[in-house]
């Protein structure tokens, strides 16, 4: 049975110099950002866009998915920040008790969502000048990816945690101090999200159903936070402030408007007819 109980306590990242420590955290979202840069350059091909919308699209997606993020943890999970450190909500260093830099810490997933959802809009309204729907049903395909890595990033932070196992089955988090082991959340959520990358490829490449505008998106929507609701029945609630009502935490309550949203645009959602 031992076997099954897996001891993690890895370094957190690579020092360069003086306080500065390039987090292996934010090594994975640049790892995101780069893999779904190649990616939507291949859809982008197949669709007959510009190198020039492909770049600002890029510059949009970091800056929206990044603010969406971070302020998406802050008011969901850390709303003290804004009276305690409001500065370190936008930059990679704490003012509290002195600067020092921690790198980007507390990145919340239905932020980034909504996040994204902006900045695409914008690109849309600045540059593509298609439709906002037929944008998210393309970028939501290299998105699903960049959650993988995230949450193998979450894994190596020894953060968002499981609860514990109650068992021989389970990874100790060393760096927490604990000695009993966890459920690996981040990991059962990363595998999970390969599976949502893979059939959001096959959808697009494969069928007919990437020309219904919306249903990828909507796919998308419903299979991530479908994934996103179950794995946080063995989750610890993050931060100070959660919801706690009919025994689902804050991450169930806000992925229920998503999974909403997402059947509705998979069936009932009607393009506007030029």
């Amino acid at each position: 049975m031992y076997l099954l109980k897996f001891v993690w306590d890895p370094s957190k990242g690579i020092h360069l110099f003086g306080d500065f420590t390039l987090h292996y955290y934010s090594m994975m979202w640049i790892i995101a950002f780069i893999l779904g840069f190649y990616i939507t350059k291949r859809i982008y091909k197949n669709e007959g866009q510009s190198s020039q919308a492909l770049d600002s699209l890029f510059i949009y997606s970091v800056l929206g998915i990044m603010l969406g993020a971070r302020l998406g943890h802050v008011i969901f999970y850390q709303p003290e920040l804004f009276k305690e450190d409001f500065f370190s909500i936008f930059l990679p260093f704490s003012f509290k008790g002195g600067m020092h830099f921690t790198g980007f810490r507390g990145l919340a997933s239905h932020g980034a969502a909504i996040g994204m959802i902006i900045s695409m809009y914008l690109y849309n309204e600045k540059v593509l000048k298609k439709s906002l729907v037929w944008i998210l049903d393309r970028v939501v395909i290299p998105v699903a990816l960049g959650a993988v890595a995230i949450r193998i990033g979450n894994f190596i932070n020894s953060e968002i945690i499981g609860k514990a196992t109650e068992s021989d089955f389970g990874v100790v988090f060393k760096q927490l101090g604990e000695e009993f082991p966890r459920h690996p959340a981040q990991l059962y959520e990363a595998f999970c999200y390969v599976f949502v990358f893979l059939i959001l490829l096959f959808v697009y490449w494969k069928t007919n159903k990437s020309k219904q505008e919306g249903f990828l998106f909507g796919l998308f929507l419903v299979l991530l936070w479908a994934v996103r609701f179950c794995v946080e029945f063995v989750k610890e609630p993050q931060g100070d402030e959660y919801i706690s009502f009919l025994n689902l935490n804050t991450g169930q309550w806000l992925s229920i408007p998503f999974i909403l949203i997402g059947l509705y645009f998979m069936f009932v959602h009607k393009p506007k007819q030029n």
